[in-house]
């Protein structure tokens, strides 16, 4: 079994999570000696009980590529990420990590105008932007931005963004408020329909035992 994990903050609290699972690595030692960050190598052994798994270290936005094409048959990813990639992928357990929300934002008290002109969205997720508007039935101008969203209102270079927002603190300090949730977002196990059912047995267990961990 092969599973794909993102690179970064999120992989210790995952690594904890698939531990308290029953995964450990290959050797006997814990999981998260398998994952070390002073190890470079991008692809790491570890073991559900009797099954031998390869753990894969991508970046978090190439998870779900690899699980799409089979190449992993497991991954942990963003609902957010997921959405943008418009990945067909079956996801069998939230993990509960990472819970925020991706919404849109603008500055404070001011509404978005849609009748005078179309609006500049700035955003690192466009397609997930242009499907929202488009469902509103608003055409909008898209701008990828990748960094220090917040800035597009406050410069002129768009008239609200989408974004992540856990607290709503940094909208805040910078004269932002959300003006709608888009969509909630947590991490997600996500499986290669194909693989689900023809490593049932490994993946199932793994599933099952999640389930268990986050259900206690």
């Amino acid at each position: 079994m092969t599973i794909a994990l993102p690179k970064g903050r999120t992989l210790g609290p995952v690594s904890k999570l698939f531990e308290r699972a029953g995964m450990t690595g290959d050797a006997g030692t814990t999981l998260a000696s398998a994952l070390d960050d002073n190890n470079r190598a991008l692809v790491r052994r570890a073991r559900l009980g009797s099954h031998l798994v390869h753990l894969l270290l991508l970046k978090p936005d190439d998870v779900p590529t690899y699980v799409e094409y089979g190449t992993a048959d497991l991954g942990v990813c963003g609902r957010d990420v997921l959405a943008e990639r418009e990945i067909d992928a079956y996801h069998p357990v939230d993990l509960a990590l990472g819970r925020c929300r991706l919404v849109v934002a603008g500055r404070v008290g001011e509404s978005l105008d849609t009748t005078t002109r179309m609006p500049r969205i700035a955003t690192k997720y466009p397609r997930t932007a242009a499907r929202h508007f488009a469902r509103r039935g608003v055409q909008v101008e898209i701008v990828n931005v990748h960094s220090s969203v917040e800035l597009a209102p406050l410069t002129g270079l768009a008239d609200v963004i989408v974004d992540l927002v856990e607290t709503g603190a940094t909208l805040a300090q910078n004269g932002l408020e959300v003006k709608e949730e888009i969509l909630a977002v947590s991490t997600l196990l996500i499986a290669n329909r194909a693989s689900y059912k023809l490593r049932s047995e490994p993946i199932s267990a793994l599933v099952r035992s999640l389930r268990s961990v986050l259900n206690a």
